[in-house]
């Protein structure tokens, strides 16, 4: 593989990224020096790296997209991450997210159920300095196993939370997950407060791609 590049230009290109997102409201010291760290431009082919640093989701293939920064830095600033916090990530996707969770200190445990992309990202991460835990698989149905976790972040459209994430929650631990119909979802976050009491939030309406599995949609 070719020697990626993160040139000045880049650097300046994110710096400029930084304060859209801040402009929007994200306000997490630790959020913000990792969307100015992680080098977005190498999840995008080179005809496409003019898009790399807008403000805004763009298609990888499979279906899918690499979600939007704010998003992104939206998601991981609600779940309030301390360093050693292990995280579970429903929806690989490019990676984006879990390197971004990554540099805010958590241990990643990552998803994904499209099996080019679990292939393409989990070869290709490591590549540029980013190691979480990689699965395949329903992550609709979390990943019991490895929990239970500090925070569950889903980066996919659900039609209505899946009991089994509530229940790999630690107590004090939260659920982050866009809840609606395959256009639009509203952003929850669920609080796990003891081990029978849950505390819901909800904020503003994002559009992700469709949460495929058993709890979410069929394909």
């Amino acid at each position: 593989m070719e020697k990626l590049e993160d040139s000045y230009l880049h650097r300046g290109k994110r710096k400029q990224l930084v304060r859209e997102v801040s402009e929007k409201g994200i306000k997490d010291p630790k959020v913000i020096a990792a969307i100015s760290k992680v080098p977005r431009h190498y999840f995008f082919d080179d005809i496409f790296l003019q898009h790399a640093y807008e403000d805004k989701a763009f298609p990888i293939g499979e279906g899918q997209t690499i979600s939007q920064p704010y998003t992104v830095a939206f998601q991981t600033e609600l779940l309030r991450i301390n360093p050693g916090d292990k995280i579970l990530e429903i929806g690989t996707g490019s990676g984006y997210q879990a390197c971004i969770l990554l540099e805010v200190g958590a241990i990643v445990h990552t998803i994904e159920y499209n099996k080019k992309l679990y292939q393409k990202t989990a070869t290709f991460l490591p590549k540029i300095g980013y190691r979480p835990h990689f699965y395949r698989g329903d992550g609709s149905r979390g990943l019991p196993e490895h929990g239970p976790y500090h925070g569950i972040i889903v980066t996919a459209g659900a039609p209505t939370v899946p009991n089994p994430l509530i229940a790999q929650l630690k107590v004090g631990g939260s659920l982050v997950i866009p809840v609606g119909n395959a256009r639009k979802q509203k952003m929850l976050k669920l609080t796990k407060v003891s081990t029978n009491k849950i505390v819901k939030k909800e904020y503003n309406h994002f559009s992700f791609v469709p949460l495929l599995g058993e709890n979410g949609w069929n394909e």
